[in-house]
Formats: structure tokens, C-alpha cells, sequence
């Protein structure tokens, strides 16, 4: 009985650890690297705003944004995983 309830407080201590740190809406720290989508796309008066390759970059940049946002998800995912499945480890 002792043990089980050790257990749990143990499982409830990780939980809120992690539900305090995950934020959804944040956008992951080191998404795409530069984040000013516009004076990327342009690159240095190029491709002008609304032309075929000012699209196809700001898309590319969406998904790769993304992406990285995927990724971070599945980390903190994974980490909170782990730290449920073993409660042992520090």
C-alpha cells in the first residue's frame, strides 16, 4: 500500500512537471533559424512579394516551421514517456 501510493505521487509529480512546461501555442526556439519569412523570401530584392517564387518560398518555410514544431511535440512527448515509464531514473 505504501509502495503503491509512493508510486503514484511519484507519477503525479511528473505529470505536473510536464504539463507546466509544455506550451502549444509557443513556437520552438529554433524553428527555421531566421524568422522573418519576408526579408527571407525576397532574398535581397530577388523575388518580388506575390510573384511564383516568393509563394513557394513562404509555403516551404510554413512547412518547415512545421516541422520543427513536429519535432519538438514528439521530444517533449517522448521525455514524458520515458519519465512515466521509468520512475527510477533521475
Amino acid at each position: 500500500m505504501r509502495q503503491t501510493s509512493a508510486r503514484l505521487a511519484l507519477v503525479l509529480t511528473a505529470v505536473l512537471s510536464l504539463t507546466a512546461c509544455a506550451a502549444r501555442n509557443q513556437a520552438p526556439a529554433v524553428a527555421v533559424g531566421d524568422n522573418d519569412d519576408d526579408a527571407v523570401c525576397r532574398a535581397g530584392g530577388k523575388t518580388a512579394p506575390g510573384s511564383a517564387e516568393y509563394v513557394a518560398c513562404r509555403k516551404d518555410r510554413d512547412v518547415q516551421r512545421q516541422r520543427a514544431e513536429a519535432r519538438a511535440d514528439r521530444r517533449q512527448r517522448d521525455l514524458g514517456e520515458f519519465m512515466l515509464n521509468h520512475p527510477d531514473r533521475p
